[in-house]
């Protein structure tokens, strides 16, 4: 699986084989403390970006859904069982934000998961400022970097995700086990604000 994954991923940096490899790896951890199916939620980790659209295309929130359809036909070429290909399926499509696809079994719900977790601590950060970076927005609005007295716009700047989404990954989370993760990562994550503030002159609000 990762010698195709290689060929189809897109040129993002924030969607590049070290994602996905860490998206197994967090999936892997969370389905063996939850009790999910290895024969689902592996397959699924490692495909769920086989289809990617930058985040300013047109077709983003259907990307999981091509996702799923392209991962199925290619597991069903490489012999997997027809059992499992629905929930393979199920799982790609629901890991993504834009979707908005309800994760129906406990399977879709360790991928979410184990995906979610990559916008969090110090991968999330970074991840964020590449994919800002190449959009071109500014790191941060020069009068109110953390969105103190004005709605976060993340179209405009790149750390307003912080406060426009990043910061409520956590209550999106089904597992026990990546929530946990999750609150550990948000905390270094206001550690990181904490500091630019510092060197910008300004202060983070306390509550995100």
């Amino acid at each position: 699986m990762r010698a195709f994954i290689l060929t189809r991923l897109p040129a993002d940096p924030a969607h590049d084989i070290t994602h996905v490899e860490r998206v197994v790896a967090n999936a892997r951890l969370i389905a063996n403390a939850e009790g999910a199916d290895l024969a689902v939620v592996i397959p699924a980790a490692w495909l769920h970006d086989c289809v990617s659209y930058p985040k300013n295309h047109p077709d983003r929130a259907r990307s999981s859904q091509h996702a799923a359809a392209l991962a199925v036909d290619w597991l069903r070429e490489q012999g997997t069982s027809s059992d499992l290909l629905p929930a393979i399926g199920h799982a790609i499509e629901a890991h993504s934000f834009s979707a908005g696809i309800t994760a129906e079994t406990l399977e879709a719900r360790v991928v979410q998961d184990a995906d979610r977790l990559e916008a969090l601590g110090a991968i999330g950060i970074a991840r964020c400022l590449m994919v800002g970076g190449a959009l071109g927005r500014p790191l941060y609005h020069t009068d109110d970097p953390f969105c103190a007295s004005r709605a976060p716009d993340d179209q405009g700047f790149t750390i307003d995700h912080f406060y426009r989404k990043l910061f409520h990954v956590g209550e999106t989370l089904h597992t026990n086990a990546a929530r946990c993760e999750a609150a550990a990562r948000i905390e270094f994550m206001r550690a990181f604000l904490a500091q630019l503030g510092t060197e910008t002159a300004h202060k983070p609000e306390a509550d995100g």
